[in-house]
């Protein structure tokens, strides 16, 4: 099953993503996924084993780099 995934790792650091969202990023592509960086979120698509365990490790990186909130929204692919 394919399911696409948007996070969104806060606090917001104005000018450029702060330690925590770039944790996230190099985390969710360190286990297979391309994350694909929005102004306000971060994109994943895949296979939805693939895609969990990714954003597992994305959400452990981004609160051991100080991040305070991340929100996650989940799409399957109903095909």
């Amino acid at each position: 099953m394919r399911v696409e995934a948007e996070f969104t790792v806060e606090p917001f650091v104005e000018g450029s993503p702060g330690p925590h969202v770039t944790a996230a990023v190099e985390a969710a592509r360190a286990a297979g996924v391309e994350p694909d960086m929005g102004p306000f979120g971060t994109t994943v698509a895949g296979e939805i084993d693939d895609v969990l365990r990714a954003l597992g490790e994305a959400v452990r990186a981004a609160t051991e780099s100080g991040a305070a909130r991340i929100s996650v929204q989940l799409t399957v692919d109903g095909r």
